[in-house]
């Protein structure tokens, strides 16, 4: 197992390199993210593969996602010194190892058995932060058992019940997640063509609610508890997952109960993100959920530096949707990003292998991000802005 410790792509390489020419060992999973996700679909259902990888219409959006990438070209500078390289940023008053956070995906259940605490013996194991869903297949109780000391924060899907929402901020505070990241964009859900052509929707199947049928608001609300009558338990989950009558002025609601930074995911307009700050929110998370909501969306990363240039160092902004490889990260970073998040890579990942599936995606996206950072010419990532890109149909 590489060492985190070390220089993170030296170390993976004589790790690989060292395996295959002396004991005959490749390793276990596909390098190339396209290669993990042929992979990853021979291990799933065809329910399960289509609500993993599948996106809103037909999938522009998700497309639009990656070539938003293309679009910025890195231009690598020399004889920079980049012996020794610090890949660590600060949010929120601590020190992330590196500019990557695991993305929150729920449901993994329908993935691996092991589901979300696989995920998070790997992030710890590569002291990686996790972000979970409150979709999760298991209760943040357990998750945050299996993180231990581990960065983590919590996504909420902001229920319609605000009782039901007031416990999940108290339950995730009381476990020691460091920060509430609101998922805006999903008050319904979006058209899912490989959804509904599958008619397959996990939750109705007692999927990833666990943190509902363990909440003590959410049970409350029931006539029979859960154990007793699942289904019953499970439509009032439908009933109450979102609320599409939210408006900024119900974030007022969210700073009277929780202390904890909020974060707020899915903004893609400067307009948005000026208004959040306004709001005294603490963060951003540029995002089109991975393209799961609307067809024919923005581009993820064609969205970042406009949402960037409106609030400045006002607040940090993430980046998340269509992150795949080292420089798809350090181009976002360069365009403004504080951090990244990592999503369907490490679920594929875990669809093949579990633990040791998720931990082998980290060691080779961190590998590839520090020798990109490295071969580019810097040695930490306070330098890098957008001087050290062009866009595609530029010159430097």
């Amino acid at each position: 197992m590489s060492d985190p410790s070390e220089p993170y792509g030296p170390n993976r390489q004589r790790e690989v390199y060292a395996g295959g020419m002396l004991a005959n060992q490749t390793p276990d999973l596909p390098t190339s993210p396209e290669k993990l996700a042929e992979l990853a679909r021979e291990s799933l259902s065809p329910e399960a593969h289509a609500y993993v990888a599948g996106s809103a219409g037909a999938e522009s959006t998700k497309g639009e996602n990656r070539r938003a990438f293309d679009r910025w070209r890195i231009v690598p500078r020399m004889l920079r010194d980049v012996a020794e390289r610090d890949l660590s940023v600060e949010l929120f008053g601590r020190e992330l190892p590196v500019p990557v956070l695991l993305a929150p995906i729920g449901v993994q259940s329908i993935i691996h058995e092991e589901g979300e605490l696989a995920a998070a013996r790997a992030a710890k194991s590569m002291d990686v932060p996790l972000v979970l869903s409150l979709a999760s297949s298991e209760t943040m109780e357990d998750v945050a058992d299996e993180l231990g000391d581990t960065l983590a924060w919590f996504q909420l899907y902001w229920s319609a019940d605000r009782d039901v929402t007031v416990s999940f901020l108290e339950r995730a505070e009381d476990v020691g997640f460091e920060a509430i990241v609101v998922t805006l964009d999903t008050p319904i859900m979006g058209w899912r063509e490989r959804d509904v052509k599958h008619a397959y929707l996990p939750f109705l199947d007692q999927e990833g609610v666990a943190n509902y049928f363990s909440d003590p608001a959410f049970r409350e609300s029931l006539d029979s508890p859960p154990e007793d009558d699942p289904n019953a338990a499970v439509w009032r989950f439908t009933e109450i997952f979102g609320d599409p009558s939210l408006t900024w002025n119900d974030l007022d609601f969210l700073r009277e109960h929780t202390d904890l930074p909020i974060v707020l995911k899915g903004i893609l307009h400067p307009e948005d993100a000026r208004e959040a700050v306004e709001r005294d929110v603490d963060g951003l998370v540029v995002s089109n959920h991975g393209g799961r909501q609307v067809d024919g969306a923005i581009g993820a990363l064609s969205a970042l530096p406009g949402v960037v240039d409106e609030v400045g160092d006002e607040v940090p902004v993430l980046f998340d949707s269509g992150i795949r490889r080292g420089a798809d990260a350090f181009r976002a970073i360069a365009l403004g990003a504080d951090a990244v998040l990592l999503g369907r890579p490490y679920v594929y990942g875990l669809a093949i292998d579990g633990e040791d599936g998720v931990r082998e995606v980290l060691q080779n996206f961190l590998a590839d991000l520090d020798l990109t950072l490295a071969l580019s010419g810097h040695d930490s990532f306070e330098t890098v802005d957008r001087s050290v890109l062009v866009e595609s149909d530029s010159r430097p």
